[in-house]
């Protein structure tokens, strides 16, 4: 069943979840740092370390967002990252991000479709993708498009929530994604159906080797999952 966060309206899951991004950017960054409780920068400059041991010129990072993956792999040595989002308010907030930090020269980002990319065949080092592939429509059709736009032995890096095993943690994890992060998310955005659908997409995401199977089925090469706190998060690579 395909999880969208305004069931009510009969748009499609892409238009949805771009309505709902451009609600809300402007305290999109604050409620990360709130209900991640600052540990999604740990996990970013993790997968940045990833990034590093292929030293990628160039670097598509997809579903940008607010340019915090983006701006992040800047310390991976990279001469030029093009970030893309369907958002347009959540692409101005990190325009201005990118302004403040004089990142101009290093970082472009453009309005675009995660699934139907704008740039020709073999045109990137590296692909990235932070929190953004279970918002995929079509999610094996947006990891096809990741796999043509790589160089032949190019890098892909998603970090994504996954679920954690440990039965302690488990529990606490699923009390807090279920109570606490709607109620807060709710407070803070205004708009009670984003932070609704975030616990059900996280839930609805085929992580680990679930995941890991579509990116071989897609046709990556060496794919690997790493989990991060407690699984919580994992980070998953691959190569063209």
């Amino acid at each position: 069943m395909t999880v969208i966060p305004y069931k009510e309206l009969e748009e499609g899951k892409k238009e949805q979840v771009a309505r709902m991004f451009n609600n809300i950017s402007r305290r999109y960054d604050l409620l990360n740092r709130v209900l991640s409780l600052g540990i999604d920068i740990g996990w970013r400059k993790k997968a940045v370390e990833i990034l590093k041991t292929h030293n990628p010129q160039y670097i598509l990072d997809v579903a940008t967002g607010t340019a915090d993956f983006a701006i992040a792999a800047i310390a991976s040595g990279a001469k030029k990252i093009t970030g893309v989002d369907i958002s347009e308010q959540m692409l101005e907030v990190g325009r201005e991000k990118i302004t403040a930090l004089r990142l101009n020269d290093k970082i472009e980002l453009l309005t675009g479709d995660s699934e139907n990319l704008s740039f020709p065949d073999n045109y990137f080092d590296a692909v990235i993708v932070s929190f953004g592939v279970r918002n995929f429509e079509n999610l094996e059709k947006g990891m096809s498009e990741q796999l043509r736009v790589l160089k032949p032995g190019g890098l892909l890096v998603v970090l994504e929530f996954s679920k954690p095993s440990g039965y302690f943690f488990k529990h606490i994890y699923n009390f807090y994604f279920k109570f606490i992060l709607p109620t807060v998310g709710r407070l803070i955005s205004k708009d009670t159906a984003a932070y609704k659908y975030l616990p059900d997409s996280v839930n609805a995401f085929p992580y680990g080797k679930a995941f890991t199977n579509i990116l071989d089925k897609t046709g990556f090469k060496n794919t690997q999952c790493k989990e991060l706190t407690f699984g919580v998060s994992s980070i998953y690579t691959g190569l063209k």
